[in-house]
């Protein structure tokens, strides 16, 4: 079952990084963070988009996941 996640980063990332994974959402927050929302099958996966967040110097200050309604 997939869940959606929103993973919260320091610093206004460009919409580019939509381009990065499939179903990204990035949007911009006034506080001068980003709010990344996306849809992840499993704890593997989540993992890989952390570890790509991290090897790009992103900060992660949250990671926050739903389930999906089918």
């Amino acid at each position: 079952m997939q869940q959606i996640y929103q993973i919260r980063v320091k610093g206004i990332l460009n919409a580019e990084w939509s381009e990065c994974f499939e179903g990204l959402i990035v949007e911009a927050q006034a506080d001068g963070e980003t709010l990344l929302t996306l849809p992840v099958v499993d704890q593997t996966c989540l993992r890989g988009i952390v570890t790509r967040l991290w090897d790009r110097n992103v900060t992660v200050i949250s990671v926050l996941g739903t389930e999906m309604e089918e």
